[in-house]
């Protein structure tokens, strides 16, 4: 059950609990990020288009969330639809009296040599992974702006900062994720934070929406060392812990075996 929170610019909730909305969190990272700020008090407002997932989650997270007194709201939530991620943050909204944090997740990784001319699959990299987060930011940035307060959390990739074969277009998506987050923070009033996290190999379902044979063989072999999703929901609570005038613009987080 969630409470109603305080209400006053530019100030979060008693205890500083904040309302979270996070993006693709039926799974993998977003799963992770949404179960450990519900375990800190925060009340969590998780989008996905897997809802019998996300319904697990909110059973997941019960204990967790009586301890603490945070709590997880699932929404169904495709973040290609523009529409629909509006409502997703104004029905946050209106629910909690305000919006502290909006972490885009969501994100899709088909993997391929760009000579299989997947274009489809090109396609959906771009619309979940840049316009995906471009329609998070043109949902929240208003509701920021009037609030004098908040807080853009983009989970990007190291492909933001390196390309290898197979991943030409991930990596370019990942790289727009994180230069309209750069810009974003640069053009932000100093009331609003912004922070990307890079992650390197992380155990999620990523890989499974591969189909080209030797892409799939090859990051089978890449992902050998990966780290659990709770080494980058880690990091979004370290950013999302700092106080009002700390900004931590970026954090890359990969296996210490990833090189």
């Amino acid at each position: 059950m969630t409470t109603q929170l305080e209400q006053h610019s530019g100030h979060v909730g008693p205890a500083g609990r904040k309302v979270v909305l996070v993006t693709g969190a039926s799974s993998g990272i977003g799963a992770a990020v949404a179960a450990q700020l519900v375990a800190e008090g925060h009340q969590v407002v998780a989008g996905a288009r897997r809802t019998g997932h996300l319904r697990r989650l909110v059973e997941q997270t019960a204990g967790a969330a009586a301890r603490s007194g945070g709590g997880l709201q699932p929404v169904r939530l495709d973040v290609t639809d523009r529409a629909g991620v509006a409502a997703f943050v104004q029905s946050a909204r209106d629910r909690h009296g305000r919006v502290d944090v909006l972490v885009n997740n969501a994100g899709v990784m088909p993997l391929s040599r760009l000579d299989s001319l997947l274009v489809e699959e090109w396609d959906r990299m771009i619309d979940v992974n840049v316009r995906g987060l471009l329609h998070g930011i043109a949902a929240a940035l208003p509701v920021f702006t009037e609030q004098d307060s908040g807080h853009f959390v983009t989970v990007a990739s190291i492909g933001a900062h390196q390309v290898v074969p197979t991943g030409a277009v991930y990596c370019g998506t990942k790289y727009a994720a994180w230069a309209i987050t750069e810009g974003l923070r640069q053009e932000s009033a100093p009331s609003i934070r912004v922070t990307t996290i890079s992650s390197g190999v992380v155990e999620s379902e990523l890989a499974d929406t591969i189909t080209e044979a030797g892409a799939a063989e090859a990051m089978r072999a890449y992902r050998a060392h990966a780290i659990g999703p709770d080494a980058i929901a880690g990091a979004v609570s370290y950013a999302l812990a700092q106080p009002p005038d700390v900004d931590v613009n970026e954090i890359v987080v990969r296996p210490t075996r990833q090189r």
